[in-house]
Parts: structure tokens; sequence; C-alpha cells
């Protein structure tokens, strides 16, 4: 596999830009920004099944497949274990993925969110055997794995399965040495296997912009763009991610994104030492460490839209945001509130950075619920 050359910005579409009319992509945003995008020496797109409640592969159908030669992007898609239950499963899954997405193949095939769990799933249900067929029937061109866990369990899958060619990790200045994360440990791990890197949430989402005013006076002093850049290019600056992941919502970042992207350059001496202390201040805040992958929102019985409950508490508690009351208020309109959780733990199940979600919504409640 061949990674020379590869501009190392791609295009996550799990938030793309959306009508507040009627809940639909945006599709001609989405166009503008594909074509900026691909006009910047760009190719690289990453989607799921799952993704915008299935509206992320038809949008790529429409705005990208039918506009653009094939061989002139690459194009990810992922297998999600919320949509199979047997090995039977996989073939129907993937077809429809292919239909929906308006291809013929997929350049990368992703075991999607594997964590210890998920893993059994997987081989239970025969998983990288039925994409080793698909690859050799010229569907796949690579397989891979995106991962949610410790760094052990990285480790025992990618021994277990030397055909994975690829493996999509969260990395993140913020989440480099937390505990609960381990984005450092775990990419040592890859680096360990030779392993080529795509990275996910390296602006955690979002949180790495919406930072704390002393920590965005330390990154000003630098003089060197948006904060996003900072978490982009830091991601990008280690030796064995070729690809990192911007899930751009409008044409703004993403303008914003390929500024300092097409011409990479990687990580200063003086930039490092400014992210650690960045770090440094992020570790002190009260904070719900929430990246709004929304993979708990599906399973919830009541209904209750945790990433939105969780980004009004952080806001509240980080940035003293008077507007969180009525966010919370306008989250929870025909929804669950944080107090309708009934403990059954099928969010913590599902949860990627292994938060006490029925723990954090107590939280949620002593803020907004009880006064």
């Amino acid at each position: 596999m061949s990674l020379m050359n590869v501009k190392k910005l791609g295009f996550g579409c799990m938030r793309l830009p959306m009508q507040s009319t009627n809940g639909e992509v945006d599709f001609e945003e989405f166009k503008a920004m594909i074509d900026k995008f691909i006009s910047e020496g760009f190719n690289y797109f990453d989607t799921a099944h799952g993704y915008i409640n299935g509206k992320s592969e038809t949008a790529i159908k429409e705005c990208l497949v039918k506009r653009y030669d094939r061989a002139s992007y690459t194009l990810t898609d992922k297998l999600t274990g919320n949509f199979f239950n047997k090995e039977e499963d996989i073939r129907v899954v993937f077809e429809d993925q292919l239909e929906k997405t308006g291809v013929d193949y997929f350049d990368y095939y992703l075991m999607h969110a594997l964590n210890s769990e998920y893993y059994k799933k997987f081989k239970r249900c025969n998983a990288f055997e039925v994409a080793k067929k698909l690859k050799e029937e010229g569907k796949i061109k690579h397989i891979g794995i995106s991962f949610h866990d410790k760094p052990e369990v990285l480790e025992l899958i990618l021994s277990e399965h030397p055909e994975i060619e690829v493996v999509q990790i969260q990395f993140n200045y913020a989440d480099y040495d937390n505990p609960s994360i381990e984005s450092y440990k775990v990419y040592k791990v890859c680096e360990k296997y030779d392993k080529p890197v795509i990275v996910m949430e390296p602006i955690k989402g979002g949180g790495l912009i919406n930072l704390p005013e002393e920590a965005k006076n330390i990154l000003d002093e630098l003089k060197g763009g948006s904060y996003a850049s900072y978490a982009i290019r830091y991601a990008a600056s280690f030796d064995k991610i070729f690809m990192v992941l911007s899930g751009m919502s409008n044409l703004v970042q993403l303008e914003d994104n390929v500024s300092y992207m097409k011409d990479f350059k990687p990580f200063t001496e003086e930039e490092y030492k400014a992210v650690e202390e960045v770090r440094s201040i992020l570790k002190k805040q009260d904070n719900i460490a929430c990246t709004a992958c929304r993979y708990c929102v599906e399973g919830c019985p009541k209904n209750i839209p945790i990433p939105d409950l969780f980004a009004c508490y952080n806001a509240k508690k980080q940035y003293k945001d008077w507007n969180s009351d009525v966010y919370y208020s306008n989250n929870t309109i025909g929804k669950g509130k944080a107090s309708d959780c009934i403990k059954c733990g099928k969010c913590e199940k599902v949860c990627p950075q292994h938060l006490k979600v029925r723990d954090c919504l107590e939280e949620v409640v002593s803020v907004f619920e009880r006064r």
C-alpha cells in the first residue's frame, strides 16, 4: 500500500452541512465543499452506514460519486456491529452500502468501532473472513479497523489478524495521555505492528476549538493559525499517521483546514511546548469528555439526547455559559431529560470514551434539574 505523496487531510462525513428547515443534508453546500477539497489536491472521504441516520452515504453518492470519476477519490466505509447479527447479514449490509454510495468498490473497508466486546462479535460472525473474500473479489482494496479501546486489546487484534492494513484511532493532544483513551499508547501499538494510522477526533468533537481563554492565549502567542490548525497539524506530525479526518460542517471550516494542510508543515518544538501547556490547562477543567459521536443515542430507551446534554453541562461548567440553561431546555423538548435515565447501561456498552454515562447524567441532573 503506497502512501507516498498522499495529502494528510481527510473529509470525515459524520458532521455534514445540514438544512435547518428539514434536517436533510445541504447538498449544494456539500458539493461546494467537495469541489474546493478536490481542487486543492485532497481526495480522501470517510463515511459509515449509520452516519447521519444513513444520510451520509446517500449524500456522498449524490454530491461526490455522481460528479467525479471513481479513480479521482478515495472512499472509506465501515462495517458497524449494529447492522448485523450473523455472518450471512454482512454481505447484505455491504451490498447495501455499495448501492447507497453508488460505487463498485471501497478503497478502505473498516471493521468499525472495535473494542473488546465488539471484537468478540466480529470474530463470532467471521467478519474478517468475509472482508477477505470481498477483497479477493475486488470489492475492497484495503481491510482495516477503527478502534476504541485499550492498547492491549489492539495488540490482541493485530496479532490475530495480520490482514489488517490500516488502523483508525482517536488521537489528539488532549487525549495523548488520557487514562481512559491512552491515545499515544494505542498509536505505539500501531507503530509496533507497522500499521499506517488514520486519525479520528483530532479536534475532540470541537473541544479543541472551544478552549478556555488561558489556553487560547497560549496558542494566540504563536501567531500561526486557527485553534483547529494546531489540533490537526499536531496529529498529522506523527510519523505513522497518514490521514487525519476532519468532520467539516461548512465551507468556512473546510477552507481553513485546506489552507494549512495543502502544504503541510510538521509541528515545531515551540508548538509542541505550547500544546503541552494547553493540555495541562485542559486537565484542570471540570468536564465530561464526550466527543458527540452519538453512538449512545440510538439504543437509549428513554430517548435522552445524551451528547447534547453533556455539551450543555460542559459549557456551563467550563465556560460559565448562561445560555446553557436555554439549550438544555431546547434539547429536552419532546425527548428525555437526564433525570429520566433508568440506569440500563446500554449507553456505557457502546461509548468509545468509556465514560460512566449514568454517573455523568447524575451530574447533569445536579446542574440543570435540582434547583
